[in-house]
């Protein structure tokens, strides 16, 4: 079984969540925008395995809105993405309110290092992290926050396992990372340089927790890249060939952005497992 828990909420501008233009201009167009969306969930996965609790992505911290003034451009990616968050709303309070002890998680899997994905890295002491090697080569030291990587947020000692996507072919995929029999890891660059997707396979259905890939389910259908996307031909492919893999069998697809991924879990279940703050 997968959980949802939304550990708060993000606005982003309109020309972050659906892009304009090319280049730098694209960017300049995504921060300087003084429009923004309403409030965005922050979703987080958590897989009750056979192997135990696995957790997918861990959500933003309370300090997510503490100002930051390097590199210097910093103080206009906060202003044109901020965020709504509590201390009862991040991802350890969240689990222990519905039985599921942090401590007990032994594996989890990052999708991409930006910080609505890695603010709660520290509340599972116990767990092995995972990340793509390409990821973690542009998300350390310097060149990371220079890359707009706040690493220096990470706990001291955060060193995860690195993996390259080595386990051959899986759905429209070229190549993959099977983690398990039944949990898959796919390339999704484009939003990010390393970014992955999770495929879980639960009673023949795909479970397809697909990050930032695309910030919702229609604009996965659509092709539609956000305005910070690294590559956004990369990120055009990557999408295709999550809809073409979503389409081999019958697929949930879960963006950790769209309002209606927590609907979409609750319909596939005949029970709602969706946990909100």
């Amino acid at each position: 079984m997968i959980h949802a828990f939304t550990t708060g909420y993000v606005k982003i501008t309109e020309n972050w969540l659906v892009g304009k233009g090319k280049g730098l201009g694209r960017l300049t167009n995504t921060l300087l925008d003084k429009r923004h969306t309403s409030w965005l969930p922050i979703w987080c996965f958590v897989v009750e395995h056979d192997s135990g609790l696995i957790v997918i992505d861990t959500g933003i911290a309370t300090n997510a809105n503490d100002r930051v003034y390097f590199p210097p451009y910093m103080p206009l990616v906060q202003r044109a993405a901020y965020f709504d968050i509590s201390r009862e709303q991040e991802i350890d309070m969240q689990m222990r309110a519905k039985g599921l002890n942090p401590d007990d998680v032994h594996t989890v899997i990052l999708t991409h290092l930006h910080q609505d994905h890695d603010g709660g890295l520290h509340h599972f002491p116990n767990a092995d992290f995972i990340v793509s090697q390409a990821e973690w080569n542009v998300a350390t030291g310097l060149k990371g926050r220079m890359g707009g990587y706040l690493n220096q947020r990470w706990f001291d000692g955060f060193v995860p396992k690195t993996i390259t996507f080595d386990s051959g072919a899986y759905g429209a995929f070229d190549s993959s990372y099977r983690l398990y029999d039944n949990l898959v890891l796919v390339p999704t660059a484009g939003h990010s340089v390393g970014h992955l997707s999770v495929i879980y396979i639960e009673n023949d259905v795909q479970m397809m927790v697909i990050g930032d890939a695309a910030y919702s389910e229609s604009a996965l259908v659509d092709g539609t890249t956000d305005g910070v996307t690294n590559n956004i031909s990369l990120a055009e492919d990557s999408m295709a060939r999550l809809r073409q893999t979503s389409q081999m069998q019958t697929s949930v697809i879960l963006p950790s952005h769209d309002p209606e991924s927590a609907q979409r879990l609750e319909q596939h279940y005949s029970e709602a497992t969706i946990f909100l703050p």
